[in-house]
C-alpha cells in the first residue's frame, strides 16, 4: 500500500465533492516535527479560487477525510497547513506488505542497459584518495542503478601510455639498478608493484626539476628549460620508440605495467570493486581518426590550411576545438570519440556514464556536443558524473611530488582508527572475538567508515576527508550505522535462542509514534532508491541509512523489545526490528558497505 498516493487520491476526491468544479495537483510534504501528524497538505493554493480562508479550507477537507478516508485517524490545522495522522491499521497494513514482499527494495526491470565507466587509473602510480572517491561513486551508482531495474555494465579505461608513463619507465631505467647490478622488483623491495612504480615517478620529477633549476640558473628561461631539459627530451624519445614498437621499450613498458596491474588488483579486491570490462588506452589511442574523416565529409569538422582538423562549437556556448593535429596525430578528444563508439559497439548501452572529476567538465561538454553533431543515436544518453576533489586536513595532494596519500595506506590508517574506536567503545565486549574475527571486523569498520564518509557528501562538492571523524561511533558515520545493525542482529539472536518468532504477519492494533516513524521510513525506501538512481546520488542512500539507524535507536531507547510482556507487541517489534536490519543491510550494500553480525 502506498500511503501517500492513497492520501493524494482521497484529498483530490474531497476537493471534488466539497468544491465542485475545483481541482489541482495535490502535493504532500512531511509534517514538521513540532506538529502532530505525518503528512501535510498546504491549502493556500485553493484560497483564491474558493475565496475562503486557508484554515477554513483545511478544516473542511480534514473533516471529510476523518469521515471518509480509511487511512486517516485524525488531523489538525495550523493556518493553511492541514496536518494528517495515519491510522494504526494503515501502518500495520503497510508493515505487513513490506514483510511479505520478497523483493522489497528492488524495483522492476526497466528493460534498459547502462554503462558506468569509473576508476581510470594511470599506470605510473598507485590509486590514491581521489581514486577512492571515484571508485566508490562508480561502484555505488552501479549498484543503485541495478536496484532501479537497469542492466548495468561496469567498465574501466586504464591510461597505460603517454609521456607520464614514460617518466616512470625512464626513471626506472636510470635508477632501478642497485650497487650489485640487480634490478629492483616488487619482491626485492617489499613494495606492491604500483607503489614501486610510483616511487620512480617521484624520482623522475625530482631529477627533472633539478635539471630545470640548473638551466634557469644558467640563464635559460623557465618555460624553455621545462621543454628542453635533457630528461624531458629522453622521455619524448622513449614515447616515440614505444609508438614505433621498439622491442626493448615495449618489453620494459609491459614489465612495469604488469607490476602495477598486480598492485591494482590487490587494492580493488580490498575495496570490493570489480569491472565487467577493462579498456586500455594503448589499444584505443589510435581510434577516432575514421570518425574525423566522417565528420569532415558531413561538414561537422573543417580542415585548416596547416592540415589540422577542427570543430566550431561556439553556438553550443563552447569554442573551436582541435580534433586532429596537422601531423595527423590524435588528441584526447579524438581518442574519446573512438572509444565511445567502441563501447557502444561492444555493449549497445542505452546510457553511458563517466565518473570523472570536475576538472574535466569542459572536455565532456565538448565530447557530447561533437557526438550529437555527428548524429550518433546514443548521444543523448551520455552523462558526466562530475565530482569534486578530496583534500586532507594537511591540504592538497600532488602525485609527482610524492605528497599523495596512497589508497592502501589510507585504508590501513582508517582501519587502525576504527580498531581504536571500537576497542574503546566495546569495553570488553570484543573479548570473545578471535584474532581473525577482530581483524575482519576492524577491516569492515575501516572500509565502511571510508566509503560512507566519501559517499555521504554530494558528489559535486569538494570535500575534506578526516580519518578520525570518519570512525566516530556516535555521529553520521558508517561505523555508527554498522553498530546499529549489529545491535539489531544481537536482539534477534537472543529472541531466536528463547524461541520467539521473528516472522509472520503483525497483528497488533496500536503502534507507538516511534514505531510509526520507522514504518514510514521503511515505506520510503523504494522511492529513495528511485531518487538516488535518477540523480546518480549515493548520498541520498547514505542519508537514508543514517535516518533509519538513528530512528531505530530512538525506538530501542523508548520501547522495550525483549522484555515486553505483551506477546502481540513483542512479536510486532521483533518483526519490525528484523525488517529495519534487513533494510539497513540493503541500503549499506548499495554503498558497497558490509555490515557486521556482531560488535
Amino acid at each position: 500500500m502506498d500511503i501517500q498516493s492513497t492520501l493524494q487520491a482521497d484529498i483530490t476526491q474531497a476537493i471534488a465533492e466539497l468544491y465542485p468544479g475545483n481541482s489541482g495537483d495535490v502535493q504532500l510534504s512531511p509534517t514538521k516535527k513540532e506538529f502532530e501528524g505525518q503528512y501535510t497538505f498546504v491549502t493556500f493554493s485553493l484560497t483564491k479560487a474558493l475565496r475562503q480562508a486557508p484554515a477554513q479550507i483545511g478544516q473542511a477537507i480534514g473533516n471529510w477525510l476523518d469521515s471518509n478516508s480509511s487511512v486517516v485517524s485524525k488531523f489538525n490545522v495550523v493556518q493553511g497547513f492541514l496536518n494528517i495522522s495515519v491510522s494504526d491499521a494503515t501502518w500495520v497494513e503497510v508493515l505487513n506488505g513490506m514483510v511479505t514482499n520478497a523483493s522489497f527494495g528492488t524495483l522492476p526491470s526497466k528493460g534498459q542497459s547502462v554503462m558506468v565507466e569509473f576508476s581510470s587509473p594511470n599506470t605510473n602510480k598507485p590509486l590514491h584518495l581521489g581514486h577512492l572517491r571515484n571508485n566508490f561513486l562508480g561502484d555505488s551508482v552501479s549498484r543503485i542503478l541495478a536496484a532501479n531495474g537497469y542492466d548495468v555494465v561496469k567498465t574501466c579505461i586504464v591510461n597505460d601510455r603517454g609521456v607520464h608513463i614514460c617518466k616512470s619507465m625512464l626513471a626506472y631505467r636510470m635508477f632501478g639498478v642497485d650497487a650489485s647490478g640487480q634490478w629492483e622488483t616488487p619482491e626485492s623491495s617489499g613494495l606492491k608493484g604500483d607503489h614501486l612504480i610510483g616511487k620512480y615517478y617521484v624520482l623522475f620529477d625530482k631529477a627533472y626539476k633539478a635539471q630545470v633549476e640548473e638551466m634557469v640558473a644558467q640563464g635559460t628561461p623557465k618555460e624553455v628549460a621545462e621543454k628542453t631539459a635533457p630528461l624531458m627530451q629522453e622521455v619524448q624519445q622513449m614515447l616515440r620508440l614505444w609508438e614505433q614498437g621498439d622491442p626493448a621499450t615495449v618489453a620494459l613498458w609491459q614489465q612495469l605495467n604488469n607490476w602495477v596491474y598486480a598492485g591494482f588488483d590487490v587494492t580493488y579486491k580490498s575495496i570490493g570493486v570489480s569491472f565487467d570490462k577493462t579498456y586500455y588506452e594503448s589499444n584505443t589511442y589510435l581510434l577516432g581518426k575514421e570518425i574525423v574523416e566522417e565528420g569532415i565529409q558531413k561538414g561537422v569538422f573543417y580542415r585548416k590550411e596547416d592540415g589540422s582538423v577542427w570543430i566550431d562549437l561556439t553556438e553550443e556556448g563552447l569554442d573551436q576545438k582541435l580534433v586532429l593535429r596537422a601531423d595527423g596525430t590524435s588528441v584526447y578528444i579524438t581518442q574519446d570519440l573512438g572509444t565511445t563508439d567502441l563501447k557502444f559497439q561492444d555493449f549497445g548501452s542505452d546510457r553511458q556514464i563517466w565518473v570523472v572529476g570536475n576538472e574535466q567538465d569542459y572536455h565532456f561538454n565538448v565530447l557530447f556536443a561533437i557526438l550529437r553533431k555527428l548524429g550518433r543515436a546514443y548521444a543523448n544518453g551520455l552523462y558526466h558524473l562530475s565530482y569534486g576533489m578530496v583534500d586532507l586536513p594537511t591540504g592538497k595532494m600532488k602525485s609527482r611530488e610524492g605528497t599523495v596519500v596512497d589508497a592502501d595506506d589510507l585504508i590501513q590508517e582508517t582501519t587502525d582508527a576504527a580498531s581504536n574506536a571500537a576497542d574503546e567503545a566495546a569495553k570488553g565486549k570484543l573479548d570473545d572475538f578471535s584474532d581473525d574475527e577482530k581483524k575482519a571486523l576492524f577491516q569492515m569498520l575501516g572500509l565502511g567508515a571510508l566509503k560512507y564518509y566519501l559517499l555521504k557528501v554530494d558528489p559535486q562538492k569538494r570535500m575534506q576527508f578526516n580519518p578520525e571523524e570518519s570512525v566516530d561511533l556516535h555521529g553520521n558515520t558508517g561505523p555508527y550505522i554498522q553498530y546499529v545493525h549489529a545491535r539489531i542482529r544481537s536482539i534477534l539472536r537472543k529472541a531466536t535462542e528463547t524461541g520467539m518468532a521473528l516472522d509472520g504477519l503483525v497483528t497488533t492494533t496500536a503502534l507507538d509514534d516511534v514505531e510509526q516513524q520507522l514504518v514510514l521510513l521503511l515505506s520510503q525506501y523504494p522511492q529513495r532508491i528511485a531518487d538516488a538512481g535518477a540523480d546518480y546520488a549515493p548520498s541520498y542512500i547514505a542519508q537514508y541509512a543514517y535516518e533509519l539507524a538513528k530512528t531505530f535507536n530512538q525506538f530501542y531507547d523508548k520501547l522495550s523489545i525483549l522484555k515486553e510482556t505483551d506477546s502481540v507487541k513483542l512479536h510486532s517489534r521483533l518483526v519490525l526490528s528484523k525488517l529495519v536490519g534487513e533494510t539497513i543491510r540493503k541500503a549499506m550494500g548499495l554503498l558497497g558497505i558490509e555490515v557486521p553480525e556482531k560488535m
